[in-house]
């Protein structure tokens, strides 16, 4: 059974950091692209960031600098990095597998998807 979770999520400060992790299970990432994404209240879903199958990364330009994403095979978990955030990073965060996909931006790219984790940014 595929299985997505995400963890991580709270309650931070403007400027504040947060680690989001995404531990996969019934499969292995390796051979999987990871996005994550964000839906702030009253807000369409956004992409944040993305890592491919072979590793290239993708951020969107609110995040740039700001986020990293990376992987840990061994422990069959992606990561989102989250530093100097701020108000408008708040919202419902979400990640997503696509088998041997790009880690792009575009939510119709990944077949599953977790159930999201809460970030609030509040001072």
């Amino acid at each position: 059974q595929y299985q997505l979770v995400e963890s991580g999520g709270g309650l931070v400060q403007p400027g504040g950091s947060l680690r989001l992790s995404c531990l996969a299970s019934g499969f292995t990432l390796d051979s999987y692209a990871i996005g994550w994404f964000r839906q702030a209240p009253g807000k369409e879903r956004e992409g944040v960031s993305g890592i491919s199958s072979s590793g290239s990364t993708n951020y969107a330009d609110s995040v740039k600098g700001r986020f990293t994403i990376s992987g840990d095979n061994a422990k069959n978990t992606v990561y989102l990095q989250m530093n100097s955030l701020k108000l408008e990073d708040t919202g419902d965060y979400y990640c997503a597998a696509a088998y041997y996909g790009l880690g792009s931006a575009e939510a119709n790219e990944y077949p599953f998807w977790g159930q999201g984790t809460q970030v609030t940014v509040s001072s």
